[in-house]
């Protein structure tokens, strides 16, 4: 992945070898739970709405970044310069499209705009575009070499320099804005709550705090990339001042909390009410009995999250 830059240097052969391993089963948990997530869209009409499709394009960038991250060992020339613009260009493109649905949220419930789907298309050329652009600036001042289980470039402080501008000031730009976004959006909900448990009277208060605990959650989604690039940024950071001296610690963590990212935003973005009513939805066509005794009602036929979402977006239905 785009994290795996220059780790051959003073690390030993084993050393390598278990990095190998372990990004290897990382990018293989994000890349199955991604590819779910892309499936059940694909699959389910009823979650083919606008909150979803953008879920959908993290999801897709997620599992591509994953896909080109698990090709070790590649051969030099040409599929060496695919593998590390791929990596690179597929992960910024999967912050990116957090910033897509953190903007959704903020401009439908702060805002209270109705036109989010209209600015689908400018959605894709800022995601895509700019995952281009930082691609192609990630050339410049680097030499594109191969170091055993990644294709990636190396050495030179104007290439590391040039990496972080690429790919690391975007991503903490991104974090930024997304934990800025969600505090706003649930600054706004708490008011909101407030304000119905004062007019609507003591039985409203339980179901507003469940609504809440729900709600609420969108304020670890910035703890995602928080928890998937920090030990990458520390890395380079490192290795910056001390080019000449690998802490394998802190690559082994850098590597294995980066390529978990796919993993940790299916379970975050995708795997929510929606998604597990579908398939409850399917499972209980084919084994209704079974399926009633092992599954909770509340999963089936009551979520919560699922009506916040239907009045956060409910331009989707207009």
């Amino acid at each position: 992945m785009a994290t795996s830059v220059a780790v051959a240097g003073a690390l030993t052969a084993h050393d390598r070898r278990i990095l190998t391993a372990v990004n290897v089963g990382a990018s293989s948990l994000s890349l199955a739970g991604s590819s779910f997530i892309v499936v059940c869209y694909l699959l389910f009409k009823e979650l083919r709405k606008f909150s979803f499709k953008l879920v959908f394009y993290l999801a897709l960038s997620d599992m591509l970044c994953s896909f080109f991250g698990i090709i070790g060992d590649p051969s030099k020339g040409f599929f060496c310069y695919a593998q590390g613009y791929s990596t690179h260009f597929f992960c910024v493109a999967s912050f990116l499209w957090t910033t897509t649905i953190a903007f959704t949220l903020h401009r439908t419930v702060v805002k209270h705009k109705t036109d989010v789907e209209d600015l689908e298309a400018m959605f894709h050329l800022y995601v895509w575009g700019t995952s281009l652009v930082m691609t192609v600036m990630r050339s410049f001042g680097n030499d594109h070499k191969h170091f055993g289980a990644w294709c990636w470039t190396q050495t030179g402080r104007t290439g590391k320099a040039v990496h972080f501008v690429t790919f690391y000031m975007p991503l903490w730009g991104a974090i930024l804005y997304n934990g800025f976004t969600y505090l706003q959006v649930i600054r706004m909900l708490n008011n909101a709550t407030r304000m119905a448990v004062g007019m609507s009277g003591q039985t409203f208060v339980s179901d507003t705090r469940d609504n809440m605990r729900a709600l609420n959650r969108w304020g670890y989604y910035p703890l995602i990339l928080i928890g998937s690039w920090t030990f990458g940024t520390i890395n380079r950071i490192h290795d910056f001042f001390e080019p000449n001296h690998k802490i394998f610690w802190l690559t082994f963590l850098d590597v294995g909390t980066a390529a978990l990212m796919g993993l940790f935003n299916s379970i975050a973005y995708g795997l929510n009410s929606s998604v597990r009513r579908a398939i409850c939805e399917r499972l209980d066509k084919f084994w209704p009995e079974r399926l009633n005794r092992w599954l909770p009602n509340s999963l089936k036929y009551k979520n919560l999250q699922q009506e916040s979402e239907l009045v956060l977006f409910k331009t989707e239905d207009q």
